[in-house]
């Protein structure tokens, strides 16, 4: 199987690279690596054409200065590569994400997930502070929204943890079909993955809503996530850095949600708003 390889050099790194990636998935995109200076960014090449990125918003964006190239790859082992680039999450010592090819750490939550495409690293950083918040709360018999849920990670430690029932969204097929994997690896029996994105919380109550995406994603459905958010109920929000936190908070506080805490790790920031 052959694939078409894209080297995207990018400035500002952040949030063009993650806007690109969620772009170049929609069109097909399968595996991506985040570099010191852009992205790369990985397609069969069946289903590439050469008008492929004529229509993409970051590369025509004034924002952002963007350039790339592209060459045919033969024969990639593409399970190798996924290897080499995951690197287990550890969280204080209590969770561990690891894959089915590393050695068990014996921690008290092992989350064990079959990773399909590179992580980049903000997904470690994310992660690990989402996983922070979640180790910290009383997930007994709460209902749980993952949105944006990716391998399901964050909904499977949910359900570790107690809480039940739990629906994992992500717009992307690809994440769908592989939480649905990983949620049977973990043998989760109270997690509903569906693929789509907040237009379909609709009459939807969650006691615990977990939004991993990004900051223009949660500025543009905090309010929907608020409507299903039950009274008392935790909202937590990552996928965002810490200059972008006042947007947060003035969003925030319209919707008349408290922040009660913030988590960072390598500028990347978790947060924990109360209703």
């Amino acid at each position: 199987m052959n694939y078409t390889g894209y080297t995207f050099t990018i400035t500002p790194l952040q949030p063009a690279t993650e806007i690109l990636i969620a772009e170049l998935g929609e069109l097909g995109f399968e595996s991506f690596e985040e570099t010191n200076t852009g992205l790369e960014a990985y397609i069969q090449t069946q289903d590439w054409n050469e008008d492929i990125l004529d229509d993409v918003f970051a590369l025509q964006s004034e924002e952002f200065d963007i350039s790339y190239t592209y060459q045919e790859i033969e024969q990639v082992n593409w399970n190798l590569e996924w290897e080499k680039n995951f690197e287990p999450i550890h969280v204080d010592n209590k969770v561990s994400v690891i894959a089915p090819f590393h050695e068990k750490t014996g921690m008290e939550y092992e989350i064990v997930i079959e990773p399909k495409m590179s992580f980049g690293t903000g997904h470690h950083e994310t992660t690990h502070l989402m996983i922070k918040h979640l180790l910290e709360l009383d997930l007994t018999n709460k209902s749980v929204l993952d949105m944006g849920t990716g391998t399901g990670i964050l909904a499977i430690f949910a359900e570790m943890k107690g809480a039940h029932p739990i629906d994992a969204i992500d717009i992307d097929e690809w994440c769908f079909i592989n939480t649905e994997e990983n949620v049977e690896k973990n043998n989760c029996k109270h997690i509903s993955a569906y693929q789509g994105d907040a237009s379909m919380l609709v009459d939807q109550k969650y006691d615990v809503i977990i939004a991993n995406i990004n900051r223009n994603i949660l500025l543009n459905d905090m309010e929907t996530y608020n409507k299903c958010l039950n009274n008392g109920g935790k909202l937590l929000l990552s996928g965002f850095y810490t200059q972008d936190i006042p947007f947060l908070e003035e969003r925030t506080k319209d919707l008349g949600l408290t922040i009660q805490k913030t988590y960072t790790k390598n500028n990347w920031v978790g947060l924990q708003l109360d209703k």
